[in-house]
């Protein structure tokens, strides 16, 4: 698997809790994949897009490694992902 849907994959990552929660969220247009704004759950990822999500007060910098077939739990989600802002926050604690 080369692409997935975007609200799939959020899902899958585990940003939501449910795939219905993970379209409303980019139906209203908080989530940006490469800096572009989303609306489409349908849209596809790749790997190596950089999905930033708006959840509550905060925003999520994700990019995008790998996809799963079905929904695993935390580590699994885990693999999916790289956490660009993992680096940046570490940095500052220092």
């Amino acid at each position: 698997m080369d692409r997935q849907r975007l609200d799939k994959w959020l899902w899958h990552a585990r940003v939501v809790k449910a795939r219905t929660s993970a379209a409303e969220l980019v139906a209203s247009g908080h989530v940006r994949i490469n800096g572009t704004r989303e609306k489409s759950p349908g849209h596809a990822v790749k790997a190596g897009d950089v999905v930033a999500i708006a959840l509550d007060n905060s925003v999520r910098v994700l990019k995008v490694i790998g996809f799963a077939e079905r929904r695993g739990d935390a580590t699994a989600a885990r693999v999916l992902y790289e956490d660009l802002q993992g680096s940046n926050l570490q940095a500052g604690k220092k």
